[in-house]
């Protein structure tokens, strides 16, 4: 399982302004519920906020990937915005966030909950990948971006 795999293009998105990390992780539930209901979507958001309160889940260069699991799910799902204003997010680097893909997984998605971080972690770390990211036009080019790119385990397979 990849990230495209967990995302679809309505929860890919460019954001205007979000006052605050709060304010951002109460998006990223909506989103990730994807009208599923405000009891998932309040779970959802608990659970992000319950993971940021382990650790600011910030990678730095701007980019966070808040996660959470969620019983209530059964299977994975991720939401992606880029903010057109960075917010804070406690990254170690104290640079604000301005892209951020968040996951909600179900309580026993151990290993591939993991294998999806590395795999993001991957992503965000090429100077590159954030730079074509931050130049996207538009959500269905960032959404493009996202399902183009491949971790270089497969790349090179």
């Amino acid at each position: 399982m990849h990230l495209i795999d967990l995302l679809s293009p309505s929860r890919v998105r460019i954001e205007r302004v979000v006052t605050s990390k709060k304010r951002l992780l109460e998006n990223l539930a909506t989103l990730l519920a994807d009208g599923s209901g405000n009891e998932l979507e309040r779970a959802i958001f608990n659970n992000l906020c319950a993971r940021e309160r382990m650790g600011s889940t910030a990678l730095g260069h701007g980019v966070a990937i808040p996660h959470g699991r969620c019983t209530q799910l059964n299977t994975a799902i991720g939401a992606f915005i880029r903010l057109s204003e960075p917010v804070d997010f406690g990254a170690a680097d104290g640079q604000p966030v301005d892209l951020i893909c968040a996951l909600a997984v179900p309580q026993h998605f151990t290993h591939q909950h993991l294998v999806l971080l590395a795999e993001l972690a991957e992503m965000f770390a090429s100077q590159g990948a954030r730079d074509k990211l931050r130049a996207a036009p538009d959500s269905a080019a960032l959404y493009r971006l996202l399902a183009d790119w491949q971790p270089a385990a497969d790349a090179a397979a």
